[in-house]
């Protein structure tokens, strides 16, 4: 086999093994939510809305990815160790 061939497969073989490794945890995900929802409202962080939409969230693992949903809407995803907020659509 090649040189080159032998390194891309073993760079490959890393970069996946750290994307299992460092797939963000449930928690991370619904912290990430709670922050998010209190940043964009003051009033919602008051009441705790981003605490309840973290609660009511469920966390969907792909191995070197995830997901969470909110009522069959993708609120976050995460891949290597970083989480990002999706504003829901209001369409369904």
């Amino acid at each position: 086999m090649p040189k080159n061939i032998v390194v891309s497969t073993v760079v490959a073989l890393i970069v996946v093994a750290l994307a299992f490794a460092l797939n963000p945890s449930p928690e991370k995900h619904r912290e990430e939510i709670r922050k998010a929802v209190g940043e964009r409202s003051p009033i919602a962080a008051v009441l705790g809305l981003g605490a309840l939409t973290a609660f009511v969230s469920t966390y969907h693992p792909l191995g070197v990815a995830s997901y969470t949903t909110v009522n069959d809407r993708v609120v976050s995803v995460g891949a290597f160790g970083v989480v990002v907020f999706i504003e829901p659509s209001k369409q369904k």
